[in-house]
């Protein structure tokens, strides 16, 4: 083996092989490729203030400092952890002495979402009289965590992760350059080496890097890299996932719209992204409760005491045991007849409330218990269902000024069949009521209501 430092690189190899110049970034093509938006202000030596916002090593540091190289602009870091507003003002002073010799200030902000309201609002006034560009790079949507006068004042650009073919062109790169990278090593990789290799990567220049010089120091000078020995290197693939960001709200998203699709592969899929990237498995759980009330509803009333169970069943297990229990819920939500009738029901219901909020109670529905209130009519006219043979009697249940509403109408699958033919069959009974029918079905028949089916 060789080592690294006799060769005078102490330097890691993603840090020796950043790129000098445009023509050496690689990805991001959208942005830099020929007549690209970035591309043309750089070659016209206009920039603005930018927030580069993407996945981790996909080159947000190394494409701001060549920003800085380009336009010939000074390139001063600002770190958010660990400088404050005077620094602030001190990075501004010199950057206004700067520009009396006619040179521009770029601010770099890595990780400017931990930016606190104080610093944001300090560099407010001074990048919008230009004294300062400011480029911010973010893994986090800036959408939650730069305040809105910020965002106005410089646009955001996503940065993508690096593709296979971008991945492998890195890799080739870092094999042949004898000065900055291996090629002094004469090392090869085989072509199942570089398919491991790019995919442990997961669009990561810096973890592709990093396992590529891993697995170079366990390999002998001339030696073929292989899929093994960079699985070795590798070692385990950490989870993309934070739970307190965008990927929070992203994976959970994808879980409740492969359970709303009725897809079980996928919401496992999803759910063990969530449980392996070390979601908390509690708030999965009451999401499932939720998509088992939003999604299924009626359809099946299973659903949710089996979703509830499983949240219970989480609560006295634990992991890994209490797993189980949640896959268990998320393969019978996925498999499940779906309905979102009492969802749109309930949303129809409170759109009503809210547009009626002073509406009496009708007198037959108060109850009367003081003389008084039954001398003011409280109760008059109420039927008791139960003297009736069919255990309901026609009356009206709403405030007039609601009127005669349906906010509640049943689907066609599962359970809500059954729902429906009650429903027709009580209709029925209205109708007959009123003498608007004469085919009206049997009394003690409520099935014959209806012919609903799949």
């Amino acid at each position: 083996m060789s080592s690294l430092f006799a060769q005078g690189m102490s330097e890691p190899l993603a840090a020796r092989l950043r790129p000098r110049s445009l023509d050496e970034f690689v990805g991001q093509q959208h942005l830099l490729g020929p007549g690209a938006p970035l591309r043309v202000a750089i070659e016209r030596r206009a920039i603005d203030s930018m927030i580069f916002w993407g996945p981790p090593g996909v080159g947000k540091t190394t494409l701001a400092r060549l920003l800085a190289r380009q336009t010939e602009a000074e390139f001063v870091a600002f770190s958010a952890v660990t400088d404050g507003v005077a620094r602030v003002r001190e990075i501004v002073a010199e950057a206004q002495r700067r520009r009396e010799f006619g040179r521009a200030t770029l601010l770099f902000a890595d990780e400017i979402h931990r930016f606190n309201r104080a610093q944001q609002d300090a560099f407010l006034p001074h990048v919008e009289s230009g004294v300062i560009v400011l480029v911010g790079a973010t893994t986090e949507n800036p959408s939650f965590t730069l305040n809105g006068a910020l965002l106005s004042r410089a646009r955001v650009l996503v940065l993508e992760p690096l593709s296979l073919e971008d991945l492998s062109t890195l890799v080739q790169r870092a094999l042949a350059d004898r000065d900055r990278g291996l090629g002094a090593r004469s090392l090869t990789v085989s072509p199942d080496g570089l398919t491991q290799l790019v995919a442990v990567a997961d669009g990561d220049a810096r973890r592709l890097l990093g396992v590529l010089e891993a697995a170079a120091s366990l390999a002998d000078d001339g030696a073929e890299l292989s899929d093994v020995l960079i699985t070795q290197a590798a070692q385990r693939r950490l989870p993309r996932h934070d739970k307190s960001g965008e990927s929070h709200y992203n994976l959970v998203s994808a879980l409740h719209k492969a359970l709303r699709g009725s897809d079980p592969q996928g919401a496992l899929y999803w759910l063990a992204r969530m449980v392996d990237g070390g979601e908390d498995p509690r708030f999965i759980a009451r999401r499932m409760i939720r998509m088992a009330t939003e999604d299924i509803g009626l359809a099946d009333p299973q659903a949710l005491p089996l979703a509830i169970a499983a949240a219970e069943t989480y609560e006295r297990l634990g992991s890994p045991e209490g797993e189980l229990a949640l896959a268990e819920a998320v393969v019978y939500l996925a498999t499940a007849p779906k309905s979102n009738r009492v969802y749109v029901a309930w949303k129809a219901a409170l759109e009503a409330a809210r547009a009626t909020p002073a509406a009496p109670v009708p007198l037959h529905l108060r109850n009367a218990p003081t003389g008084l209130m039954k001398e003011l009519g409280y109760g008059d006219g109420y039927q008791y269902a139960f003297d009736a043979a069919e255990a309901f009697v026609p009356q009206d249940y709403l405030p007039e000024a609601v009127g005669a509403r349906s906010f509640y109408e049943p689907g066609s699958f599962g359970f809500e069949r059954d729902i429906a033919k009650r429903l027709a069959w009580w209709q029925a009974l209205r109708d007959r009521a009123r003498g608007d029918r004469s085919d009206a079905p049997s009394r003690d028949d409520p099935d014959a209501a209806s012919s609903s089916s799949l």
